[in-house]
């Protein structure tokens, strides 16, 4: 099958594409895009487990570190003053994680951006698909109204006008049937008509999850870049119920993070194998839902040298039949105006009539002609599958930095808070407590703690 102008799977479609599926008895499922198959949902919900997996191993590594933590630390000598060995390396590795965290932040922006770009332009492309087929509808509509009203008024009230002459009256009998062969023909060019399936609608419930779909990360986005500013501000003015509030903010963030990682890595395998080979499924489903034939189906979507245009002959005769409308006119102008002088109105208002048609009828042509659906068919992919694919691969990468940062976090911060020194009730009351560098190196005197994991100071 041809594929869309301008489109071509890209080297991510394809990478995704190969990847291994396997249903919940881990069985291998074929790669070939089929939603409604129920091997194929339970290997994009296997896809999506996966990330299960890793927040419940990474919910256990936590654990066990903390508790290792908590359990096995030594017992400080009574009246030890200077903090433990290694301090200061689990504060930056904490702040270095926030960086990390901030990083992947605005990278969740850019690919929210760029999915949120991928998916208008494929709403774009249905509203202008839209367009062009209730042009259609309208030109026909129109052409067909018109020509009946001809019919009706201006060649009735003719034929009563040339009742002396016979052979006048059988031409204008012919324009007659001339212009109810054309209208008939007209008819069957409005293909939509009468089809369930709106482009329109489809537009419309595409932006409508969209909206939430982009509402939702930005929410996401912005909650885990303020858990990261007030986790910093917490470290810099050693706060421990600020930072023991953001570490449960940072659980919870993290189940998210991971919650998301699914849903984004599902989608995009399943995107993958959809745009590997978009062109039979998109086909069988129209079909499915239009009940419209194979040929003006595969016309559209396909648009090639070796699919023919089914409304050809349609056209053809239409063409035709106002071609001998519009000679049977100047005929009837020439021969029946000069000696029916009140026939001279209603055949200049059928020629006005005719010059209408004539011209609508070239513009249905062109509408007709699978160039314009076609350039909106390809319009549709590639922003599903260029745009929407990679932003979906950008939040992934965002889910997983996020995972990875917040997991390091929620590992450091307790170990962190357990550094910062006792608050002075007296000087918390008097209000001369200042705000204190993320160190505290004032409890010793010459104390530094150095950012390299397990320094010592050395003795003088």
């Amino acid at each position: 099958m041809g594929a869309p102008p301008g489109y071509r799977p890209s080297a991510w479609v394809h990478l995704l594409h190969q990847l291994p599926r396997a249903d919940f008895q881990l069985r291998p499922v074929p790669s070939a895009f089929a939603p409604q198959e129920r091997e194929y949902q339970q290997a994009l919900l296997l896809v999506a487990a996966l990330a299960g997996l890793g927040l419940g191993l990474s919910l256990i590594f936590i654990a066990v570190y903390l508790i290792r933590f908590c359990c096995c630390r030594p017992p400080e000598p009574p009246g030890a003053k200077s903090p433990p060995p290694g301090g200061g390396c689990v504060t930056w590795n904490c702040i270095a994680a926030l960086l990390v965290g901030c990083a992947g932040i605005g990278v969740g922006f850019y690919g929210n951006s760029e999915t949120s770009d991928g998916v208008s332009q494929l709403s774009s492309a249905l509203l202008h698909a839209n367009h062009t087929l209730t042009a259609i509808d309208h030109l026909v509509l129109e052409m067909v109204e018109r020509l009946d009203e001809a019919v009706r008024t201006e060649l009735t009230t003719l034929e009563e006008v040339l009742t002396q002459r016979m052979e006048l009256v059988a031409a204008a009998r012919g324009a007659r049937r001339q212009a109810e062969t054309v209208a008939q023909q007209l008819q069957g060019l409005a293909f939509w008509r009468g089809v369930p399936l709106s482009p329109l609608q489809v537009a419309e419930d595409v932006s409508f999850v969209e909206e939430y779909r982009w509402l939702a990360y930005v929410l996401l986005l912005l909650l885990e870049l303020l858990v990261c500013l007030f986790t910093l501000l917490g470290l810099a003015r050693q706060s421990k119920w600020l930072v023991i509030v953001m570490t449960v903010m940072s659980l919870l963030v993290l189940v998210l993070s991971w919650g998301s990682m699914g849903l984004e890595a599902a989608t995009a395998v399943g995107l993958s194998d959809f745009c590997s080979s978009p062109d039979s499924y998109i086909l069988n489903l129209t079909q499915e839902e239009t009940g419209l034939g194979s040929d003006i189906l595969n016309y559209y979507f396909l648009c090639n040298q070796a699919v023919s245009n089914p409304f050809q002959q349609r056209l053809t005769l239409s063409q035709r039949a106002l071609a001998n409308i519009h000679s049977q006119l100047q005929g009837l102008e020439r021969e029946a105006v000069p000696q029916f002088p009140s026939a001279q109105k209603p055949v200049l208002s059928l020629e006005e009539t005719l010059n209408v048609t004539e011209g609508n009828f070239h513009q249905l042509v062109a509408l007709l002609h699978c160039r314009g659906l076609h350039k909106d068919y390809g319009s549709a992919l590639r922003g599903l599958c260029e745009d929407t694919l990679e932003g979906l691969l950008f939040l992934l990468l965002f889910s997983l930095l996020s995972a990875g940062a917040l997991a390091t976090v929620l590992c450091s911060l307790p170990r962190a808070w357990a550094l910062f020194p006792p608050r002075n009730p007296s000087a918390s009351c008097s209000g001369s407590h200042q705000s204190e560098p993320f160190f505290q190196s004032r409890l010793e005197p010459g104390l530094h703690l150095c950012s390299f994991p397990g320094c010592r100071r050395r003795p003088h």
